[in-house]
Parts: C-alpha cells; sequence; structure tokens
C-alpha cells in the first residue's frame, strides 16, 4: 500500500517507545481510564478520529471597475485590471473545488472510522480466526482508506493550481507598482493603479492563507492515512487470530526526534544524563511554543500499557556553560519547564503522586532541556 501526498516533517519528543500518533486531538486521553471530556470513552483499539480539517471559505476580493483615460498608463492599468479579474476566478473556482474535496474527505473519514470502529469493537469481545464477515469489513476498511488517499491526491493536484495563482498573483502585484512608476499618467491613473494595488495585494494574500490551509490539511491527513495503513496492518493480524492483537497506535520505534528545528537523530550520549538510563521522552526547549504534550501522551500511556504502576520522574536539565550567572538563570527557567511538563501529565490524567520532580545541569546541553524518565 503506497502511500499519496507527501510526508510533513515530524517535529515531536524525542521517544524510545514504539506506538506514536499524530491526530491533532484537542483533548487528551487520561492516563487512568477516565474521559476528561465527561463523553463516552472509546473502545481500546478504537482508532484516533480523524484530524480536523481547515474550514475557511475563500472570496475573492472583487475588482473595481475603471475607465479608459486615453493614456498609456491607463491602457496598462485596463490590462492589470482584467488579468485580476481572471486570476479571481480561478481563485473562486479553486475554493469551490478545496470546499468540496474537504467535504468528501470528512465523509470518507467517517466512514472508514465507523467500519473500523466496527471491526475493533468485533474482535473485543472475541471471534473466530478469520471471520469472514471482519474479513470482508476489514477489505471495505481498507478500500476506503484508499478513498482517502485519492481524496489527497486531488488536495495535491489543487495544490500546484493555487501555487500556479500565487505565481501569477506575485506577478501582476510587481507589475503594477512598476507601471505606478511610468511617466505620461494623470491624477486619474494613478487613482485607478492604487486602487488595483490594493485589490490585487489582498488577492495574494487570500491565495497565500489558501495554499497554506490546503498544505495544511495535506500534511495532517497523509499523516492519518499513514497511521492507518500501519493500523490495518496490526489489525489484519488480529482478525486471523480472533482477537485483539495489541492496541490501535502503530508499532513504530522512534529512535529520537528532538522537539524544535532540529531533525531526528540517534540517542546521544548526553541523552543518559550520565547515569546511563536512557529518557522516554526528551524535550528541548530551543524555540518558543515548542508543542510536545502529544509526543508526550504518547509515550507515557505506551509505558503505562507494559507498567500499569510506573512512576515517572521528570528532570529540569541547564547548559552548565557560561559562567555562575548565566547557569543560574537557565536553571531557573529548566525548572520552570519542568513544572510545566509536570503540569501537563497531570492534565492528561496521571496523578501528582506518580511524578516527582528534580533538576541538574549538564555540560552536553545546549538549551534547557526536560527529560522524563521512568522510575
Amino acid at each position: 500500500m503506497d502511500l499519496i501526498g507527501f510526508r510533513p516533517v515530524l517535529v515531536g519528543a524525542a521517544l524510545f517507545l514504539a506506538g506514536c500518533t499524530f491526530a491533532d486531538d484537542s483533548l487528551f486521553p487520561t492516563l487512568t481510564g477516565g474521559d476528561p471530556s465527561g463523553g463516552v470513552r472509546a473502545p481500546a483499539g478504537d482508532p484516533g478520529a480523524p484530524p480536523a480539517l481547515n474550514s475557511t471559505n475563500f472570496q475573492a476580493p472583487g475588482v473595481t471597475e475603471g475607465r479608459d483615460t486615453g493614456t498609456f498608463v491607463g491602457q496598462k492599468a485596463t490590462e492589470l485590471r482584467n488579468e485580476l479579474r481572471r486570476l479571481q476566478a480561478d481563485v473562486s473556482k479553486n475554493n469551490t473545488d478545496l470546499q468540496t474535496v474537504r467535504a468528501k474527505t470528512v465523509t470518507d473519514s467517517q466512514r472508514y472510522h465507523g467500519t473500523v470502529g466496527g471491526i475493533n469493537s468485533r474482535l473485543q469481545v472475541g471471534t473466530t480466526p478469520g471471520n469472514p464477515i471482519l474479513v470482508d469489513s476489514f477489505n471495505q476498511a481498507l478500500s476506503q482508506l484508499d478513498q482517502i488517499g485519492d481524496d489527497i491526491t486531488r488536495m495535491n493536484v489543487l495544490t500546484t493550481q493555487v501555487t500556479a495563482d500565487s505565481t501569477m498573483a506575485n506577478f501582476l502585484a510587481e507589475n503594477t507598482r512598476a507601471t505606478l512608476r511610468l511617466s505620461g499618467a494623470v491624477d486619474e491613473d494613478h487613482r485607478q493603479l492604487a486602487i488595483l494595488q490594493d485589490e490585487t495585494d489582498r488577492t495574494v494574500v487570500l491565495i497565500d492563507r489558501l495554499l497554506k490551509e490546503l498544505t495544511d490539511d495535506i500534511q495532517r491527513q497523509t499523516t492519518y492515512v499513514s497511521t492507518e495503513r500501519a493500523n490495518l496492518n496490526t489489525m489484519s493480524a488480529a482478525i486471523k487470530s480472533g482477537e485483539m492483537f495489541g492496541s490501535d497506535l502503530t508499532y513504530r520505534a522512534l529512535t529520537a526526534a528532538t522537539v524544535g528545528m532540529g531533525p531526528m537523530a540517534s540517542p546521544s550520549p548526553q541523552a543518559s544524563l550520565g547515569d546511563g538510563r536512557r529518557p522516554l521522552v526528551v524535550i528541548r526547549f530551543d524555540r518558543p511554543d515548542v508543542q510536545y504534550e502529544q509526543a508526550l501522551y504518547n509515550a507515557v500511556s505506551r509505558t503505562l500499557e507494559r507498567r500499569p504502576s510506573a512512576i515517572f520522574e521528570v528532570v529540569a536539565v541547564a547548559p552548565a556553560s557560561g559562567g555562575a550567572g548565566r547557569v543560574a538563570l537557565a536553571t531557573n527557567q529548566a525548572r520552570r519547564n519542568a513544572e510545566a511538563v509536570r503540569g501537563s501529565l497531570q492534565r492528561m490524567g496521571l496523578p501528582q503522586s506518580r511524578v516527582t520532580m528534580t533538576s541538574r545541569t549538564s555540560d552536553q546541553a545546549q538549551s534547557n532541556e526536560v527529560h522524563l524518565f521512568l522510575n
């Protein structure tokens, strides 16, 4: 089964456990079995809900009519105005196509999610090995996932069209500014060109936003399809055995992924902090607003599946270089980061009694870090 589209760059935490999903959930399941939303919790093994798509409806700002002044500059303004109308017509068509493919993706994802949920529910209570009913349902789920892959292909085609519109919009914006600098214009020419420039700039912004949302949708859907294809492999083995085989999380080993701007990397010597232990998670606070909670949840939930009574240690790590004053400031900041991580664990449902916190400095650390260990 080939993935369709392209893979986004993973920005996560350094995980040394298998099983990591990347659904865009706004609420974490608790780690102790309760549902933080207060609702009915999905059965174990039920895959995460499909990622939410963006919902902006992109409406072109329109083009103001102008009159022919009889000058060369006026003629250029008329040509640019007509080009902008054609561009905005393309934007409207692409917006219609985007809303259509979004609606289809939602429908296809819901259909797939319902089919897989039914299979998992049957597996949970046990069934005969190779149950033909479940085999048929599995093939149906596979076909439905392929339909989501086709939706991603349509989004990629649309991305090419929107990218061409973006190039054209920037070309028109530059030409409009150049026309304003031409000699031989009357005041009315410059008035019309000023209006045209404003409408062109707004169109540029609109197309850029459309392209960004479309790219985000493709990245989320591609990751979702990738994860679900791996989940179906696990489900296939479960159907053959007639009972639930592991969890719905993909059994993938992530050697190490650095939170922040760095690439995925293998465990490094400083990861052990010199005591021989390997952390479950390394979060490097080397930029503002580090998004670590989903990766943190994945690591802890997988650990609790293996060791339900596990106790965790959150270690604040500060660089040991730069003089006493700088080290003191870094240590205080590292402790605040560690407090934030511990707070995240508590919001996920992990009791405070099962999380300890310590701090230390490291000659190997280049930025403030938080390491999570299994005690």
